[in-house]
């Protein structure tokens, strides 16, 4: 058995979709189990390279059931928790980045200038694991009786410093809308009300609030079979990323050269104002997302969108052999 450790969220585990699958590639016999929070099952048959999920929500204390895996991958951090948390499932070997703290010497540097895709695939080639950065696309799901053709704004994050201002949400969505968009308004169950502000002073009916209604896998349908997505930098980006569904990216506190989209895909564009230093509290939008513009993000729009109308219909599978079931222990 191969065991992964990825105990985070949407986007997260998008970003580690090539290394999953450098993983299957390169141990065909074996069993890959991906520990990772339970909401996230959805996902594994999107990705089609992982056997089974083993429920691991963060970094504290836990009993693994019985594994003796042969390989413990660590692609969730840098250590040395996550190399300690990995220890206890008795692999035999490990494969992570050094961390003398956590008493792993071996293994590559870690670089915290590097974009976490490549960091993850650069990790497997230290280990003579062939992993492709740009295989980042996902099974594209029935739409499951979602919308089709609709333009998602999706103005949460988990940290407030990684939300625009929902004035400013709202002005593009009543924008959009008059542009002929059908705009929806996406968000997890804990931002039902800003996910319903936002629509309301956007002049949205209720019924184009859908926070809190999605699960990942309806989310991921409603993406895959989407017009347009216009987000922060979160999870629902690397969604838009995977089913090539054309977007417009807000950063703020992190440079999208870490987390953004590919550059060479012109039908993605993250909006970044540059390093601009805060001194705010953390309970307030990031300066450099303020300084972002209502005018900038559509015109921002146009282009993803018009570079994305000349694109192929995207692809349906991309494991690189059988797709394989989700088992929860």
């Amino acid at each position: 058995m191969i065991l992964a450790l990825r105990a985070l969220g949407i986007g997260d585990l998008a970003t580690a979709v090539p290394a999953l699958r450098g993983l299957r590639a390169a141990f065909p016999g074996h069993r890959l189990a991906l520990a990772a929070p339970r909401w996230l099952a959805p996902m594994l048959d999107l990705i089609g390279a992982v056997d089974q999920l083993i429920d691991v929500d963060g970094l504290g204390p836990y009993r693994w059931p019985p594994l003796s895996p042969d390989w413990a991958v660590n692609l969730h951090g840098r250590g040395p928790q996550s190399h300690r948390l990995l220890h206890t499932a008795q692999p035999r070997r490990l494969m992570a980045f050094a961390c003398p703290q956590a008493g792993h010497h071996t293994g590559p540097q870690w670089r915290p200038d590097e974009h976490e895709v490549h960091r993850w695939c650069r990790l497997l080639a230290w280990y003579g694991i062939v992993a492709d950065p740009d295989d980042l696309a996902l099974r594209r799901p029935p739409p499951q009786n979602l919308p089709t053709g609709v333009t998602i704004v999706h103005p949460g994050a988990k940290a407030v410093q990684r939300r625009w201002p929902v004035d400013r949400f709202a002005a593009v969505a009543r924008e959009l809308t008059r542009r002929g968009h059908r705009v929806v308004v996406t968000g997890s169950s804990g931002e039902g009300v800003l996910a319903a502000e936002v629509a309301a002073r956007a002049g949205l009916p209720g019924s184009a609030v859908l926070a809190g209604r999605t699960g990942v896998g309806e989310l991921a349908a409603l993406v895959a079979h989407g017009r347009l997505v216009v987000a922060g930098d979160t999870g629902i980006g690397h969604l838009a990323t995977a089913y090539a569904t054309p977007s417009v990216l807000l950063f703020g506190p992190v440079s999208p050269e870490l987390w953004g989209p590919p550059v060479n895909r012109p039908w993605h564009r993250a909006l970044w104002a540059g390093p601009v230093p805060s001194g705010r509290a953390v309970a307030e939008t990031h300066p450099a997302l303020a300084a972002l513009g209502v005018a900038q993000v559509l015109e921002a729009t146009e282009e993803v969108e018009r570079t994305g109308h000349d694109l192929p219909a995207a692809a349906p599978a991309i494991a690189t052999r059988e797709m394989f079931s989700c088992r929860s222990w």
